[in-house]
């Protein structure tokens, strides 16, 4: 028995179910999320690479123009204090004209890709300082894991793929290479960079490719790393909706204080219509505020008895009318006014009631 028990238990704290849109949401905060580096370096590099071929022909032009100046210019410049400050603000200002724009596209390559696959997040303890993090018996574990087998065979692959791309380019440009040195600077300088640009993105387009595949690996190693387990399910759901126990509770408290009020009513009553065991039912009538009588009370069985022994106490009429009284109950409920079908038997009762009241 105590090794069923063991067991069941064992089974009961398995994370076998899928997490809960309530875990994935507090995953997210915490920026635990489905996420690719290679997404982001694929898509940057891509990004970058067709941009140099959009505004290539301008940096080449700065960047030779630039060249030009420095060899011409500045090696005959004296060396002195304000020379080499003058001279170091010109070479930085140029750096930064060409290489600023460059800058900037990675920059927004690096958002767009971020917010292709998670979306808007912010999550600042994701970045928070853990002492945990420095654990070295946990950092030796994700060293020898299945996931860093998994990242090693994926970046051989990769240096594998990249590697022959970038071979087979070079191997059908190797006529035009190996003549470089025979043709003008420029020439062989547009070439270097076009054929920079189309192993680029020859590139890029396959770790995109290979990204796309290492994103869907991650989401699913993301699903399976938050699953839940069955008590947690269970636990979850009694945080959010309340120990079932506890509402019930609550919700008998509740009826207990509505059967309270309801009594509370039942000396104010013209009537109390009975079955005359099963069923009561106490009417009020003010004809100068009501359209027509108001059932203030209602029961069944034991309630039925507690309404007519408080109309016992408060010498309230009470009429037998078995098929009234059954009719009341089932179409009304308390604070509706009588149905117009049963206004002429209701108002039999009540003229009945008044001449009794007149005797006495």
């Amino acid at each position: 028995m105590a090794f069923l028990s063991v067991d069941l238990q064992f089974f009961a704290q398995e994370k076998t179910e899928n997490a809960t849109p309530k875990k994935k949401q507090e995953t997210r905060k915490k920026g635990q999320v489905a996420k690719s580096t290679d997404i982001n370096t694929a898509i940057i590099l891509l990004l970058i690479f067709i941009f140099l071929g959009l505004i290539g022909s301008f940096v080449g032009k700065k960047t030779v123009t630039f060249l030009q100046f420095m060899y011409q210019e500045y090696l005959l410049f004296q060396l002195t204090a304000e020379n080499v400050q003058s001279l170091f603000l010109e070479i930085t200002m140029q750096t930064v004209v060409i290489v600023a724009p460059i800058m900037l596209m990675a920059f927004l390559a690096a958002i767009f890709s971020n917010y292709l696959q998670v979306g808007f997040l912010f999550a600042p303890e994701a970045i928070k300082m853990k002492l945990s993090k420095l654990n070295p018996i946990q950092g030796f574990k994700r060293i020898y894991s299945v996931r860093a087998i998994v990242e090693l065979l994926k970046s051989l692959l990769k240096i594998v793929l990249v590697g022959l791309v970038t071979f087979t380019i070079l191997w059908f440009s190797i006529d035009q290479i190996l003549i470089l040195s025979l043709i003008p600077i420029t020439d062989a300088l547009s070439f270097v960079g076009t054929l920079t640009i189309t192993m680029g993105v020859a590139v890029s387009i396959l770790l995109i490719f290979l990204a796309v595949l290492d994103y869907l690996y991650q989401r699913y190693d993301h699903e399976k790393n938050i699953r839940m387990s069955k008590q947690d399910v269970k636990d979850e759901y009694k945080k959010t909706e309340g120990d079932p126990l506890i509402k019930s509770k609550i919700k008998e408290k509740q009826r207990q204080m509505a059967m309270q009020r309801m009594m509370q009513e039942v000396p104010k009553a013209d009537v109390v219509i009975t079955n005359p065991t099963h069923f009561a039912i106490a009417l009020k009538y003010d004809g100068e505020k009501m359209d027509a009588p108001v059932v203030i009370a209602k029961g069944v069985d034991f309630i039925a008895q507690k309404i007519k022994g408080i109309a016992k106490n408060n010498e309230i009429i009470m009429v037998e009318n078995r098929p009234l009284a059954r009719a009341l109950y089932e179409q009304t409920d308390i604070g509706d006014e009588v149905p117009e079908e049963l206004f002429k038997a209701v108002a039999e009762v009540l003229a009945y009631v008044y001449r009794i009241k007149n005797k006495v």
